[in-house]
């Protein structure tokens, strides 16, 4: 992709289909990006069993073929993208981290909020984490000196900084086959993502998200 056209491509590889989205972010008027999807590809998946990779080279070739599609469609030639993982080897562990302040006039700053998060994820016990790899890091709540924060702490001023994070995690081994399959089909990878969270994304309204709610796929 170009980046100055400010397109997006994601992959999401299924023991079925291997599907390819490219989409557009369009300026709204309020100054914030939305994504228009101008493309898609897809392919049946071959060398995948019960989500998990067992032959790499059918699942790039497969790979090729959805990027191909897509290519073809948006008239744009597919250089890197971000993949979407999920089935039975992700999963989510919880951790709770504390940090003093550093600054003398103790203002949260954003190192402080990055140190918690570390001391967080410190916090995971070892079984936790055996074959497995932490994909993406989520706060799901703050408190300063013990009182509990509604926003983020980064301005605010406190002797004392606590996080409780959400730590998304799979299977080391089915990331790095799901890496390696889309490199070899000539594919850089910009970020992983667990498919659940991205689903979430493009299918919830913020005042579900707010309010709360479960968004359930049965494939």
């Amino acid at each position: 992709t170009t980046m100055s056209q400010k397109i997006s491509v994601g992959i999401d590889i299924g023991t079925y289909q291997i599907k390819v989205v490219v989409a557009e972010s369009i300026l709204t008027e309020d100054g914030s990006y939305v994504p228009r999807i101008i493309a898609t590809g897809e392919a049946e998946s071959k060398g995948l069993r019960h989500g998990y990779i067992i032959n790499i080279s059918d699942v790039t070739r497969c790979i090729k073929l959805a990027i191909s599609q897509a290519e073809k469609n948006a008239k744009i030639k597919i250089k890197r993208g971000y993949i979407s993982i999920g089935g039975i080897g992700l999963s989510s562990v919880v951790g709770k981290g504390s940090v003093m302040i550093t600054k003398a006039d103790l203002e949260i700053t954003d190192l402080d909020v990055k140190n918690v998060l570390v001391e967080a994820e410190n916090s995971l016990s070892p079984s936790s984490l055996i074959n497995k790899q932490i994909i993406q890091t989520i706060p799901q709540a703050f408190k300063i000196d013990g009182q509990t924060l509604i926003g983020r702490p980064t301005g605010m001023n406190g002797s004392k900084l606590e996080a409780k994070v959400l730590f998304v995690v799979c299977l080391k081994q089915h990331l790095n086959d799901i890496i390696r399959a889309v490199e070899d089909a000539n594919i850089e990878v910009l970020d992983v993502i667990a498919s659940p969270i991205a689903a979430s994304m493009v299918s919830l309204t913020k005042s579900q998200k707010i309010a709360g709610c479960i968004l359930v796929n049965i494939g």
